[in-house]
């Protein structure tokens, strides 16, 4: 029975990946009620069969969590009017994910892909392509948060379970500048080449002067504040950002909103199909936990197998519970617990080489697939909505995670994880 429950989870994938491109307006009209049907069998299944209501009041908490944190930067983000009047080069564009990148560790990922969006889709507006969307999910919306654990909600977890603030950044800075300076070279050469076959006009007028536009900078405040409340307890922590968002949601002029043409779409969208999923792999998750020692029995775990096994699982679950319960495999592997702060403090001291591996699997590989990470689906969500074409679910893995991001993801793997 328990593997039967896997099956929703599997549906909802294939629904996620296939529909949209089989059947888009179907699928348009209809996906709120597959996310719905899909979540509530198992919701029925623990509490009817499992008893298990406790493991849904911490799913649901984990859920309003999530949509909280990405509802409010997404509100937040979409008052502050940030333009580039001018085509950006391909060195701009470069520079551009860089500092993005690092905008992802001071602010988080979704926040630093909610505010930068728009201006790199404006920015980029007279040639965009799909690469530009999908090295942006590479570099700010994933990749990007690995330097600090406000970065990216596993590392934060990790903090809060004991791991030192600025180990992050100690073990974690020098794969994560490897990834960003191939990553930027993949980047600029795909970007040259589309700079070069862009009409001459646009190449010589419209890159001739880059002026920045900035409005709605009291935002930014609120955004600052969104960033502090991660470290506030439940239920205050979503508290206070329901607050802020709803504060810069009515202090905002209108303008900035339309100008944005802001709604509210891309986060319904989230909210909808990230219900099912959550709810959809709380028994994957579950069954892996389960499996554990049997997992365990198989393979004497090394750090590169929990580079993969992280890495792999955080591609198509949400990587935060995804981290804890290969950490926790980890811990119990060596006589610890995951709620022991000083075990965890202990590991991380004098054996750092397997929480380095999955700290780098459930960050990095997010950017594998649109659910690997709640930002991904976003920025699909909001490109769409301003009329560019995304690849679908299989192409995005295909033509890009494939060919570019996974080779760079084997050699982290080879060089910080063997």
């Amino acid at each position: 029975m328990a593997l039967l429950m896997i099956l929703p989870f599997v549906v909802l994938l294939l629904a996620i990946a296939f529909m949209p491109f089989v059947y888009p307006a179907w699928w348009e009209a209809h996906f709120r009620k597959v996310a719905s049907f899909v979540g509530g069998i198992i919701i029925f299944y623990y509490l009817l069969v499992l008893h298990d209501s406790s493991r849904l009041f911490v799913l649901f908490h984990e859920y309003l969590s999530f949509i909280i944190l990405i509802g409010s930067f997404f509100v937040v983000a979409g008052g502050i009017y940030l333009r580039v009047q001018g085509e950006s080069t391909p060195l701009g564009n470069t520079l551009f994910l860089l500092g993005g990148a690092l905008l992802a560790s001071l602010i988080g990922t979704t926040g630093a892909s909610m505010l930068l969006i728009r201006p790199w889709i404006h920015s980029n507006r007279y040639r965009i392509t799909a690469f530009h969307l999908v090295f942006f999910i590479f570099m700010i919306s994933n990749i990007g948060g690995g330097l600090t654990p406000i970065g990216d909600p596993p590392l934060f977890l990790g903090y809060l379970r004991g791991i030192p603030f600025f180990w992050v950044i100690k073990h974690l800075c020098s794969p994560w500048l490897v990834a960003m300076a191939l990553l930027s070279i993949i980047f600029y050469f795909l970007d040259r080449r589309n700079f070069l076959r862009a009409p001459i006009l646009v190449r010589e007028e419209k890159t001739a002067e880059e002026v920045w536009t900035f409005r709605g900078i009291g935002n930014l405040g609120f955004l600052v504040c969104i960033v502090m409340a991660v470290f506030f307890p439940s239920p205050w922590r979503e508290s206070v950002m329901i607050l802020l968002a709803l504060s810069s949601y009515f202090l905002t002029p209108k303008k900035i909103f339309e100008s944005n043409k802001f709604n509210f779409y891309p986060i319904e969208e989230v909210a909808w199909l990230f219900f099912g999923i959550f709810a959809t792999m709380a028994p994957v998750l579950d069954y892996l936990d389960q499996q554990k020692e049997i997992i365990a029995s198989c393979i004497r775990l090394q750090p590169i197998h929990f580079y993969y096994l992280t890495g792999l699982v955080s591609a198509m679950l949400d990587n935060a519970p995804t981290y804890l319960t290969f950490l926790q495999l980890h811990l119990s592997l060596n006589g610890g617990s995951i709620n022991s702060m000083s075990d965890v403090a202990f590991s991380a001291a004098h054996h750092p080489s397997p929480i380095i591996a999955i700290s780098l699997g459930a960050v990095f590989f997010g950017g594998m697939t649109y659910i690997g990470n709640g930002p991904n689906f976003m920025i699909k969500s909001i490109a769409e909505e301003t009329g560019i074409k995304m690849p679908h679910f299989f192409k995005y893995i295909f033509y890009y995670s494939l060919p570019i991001l996974l080779p760079i993801l084997l050699l982290i793997g080879w060089l910080y994880c063997s």
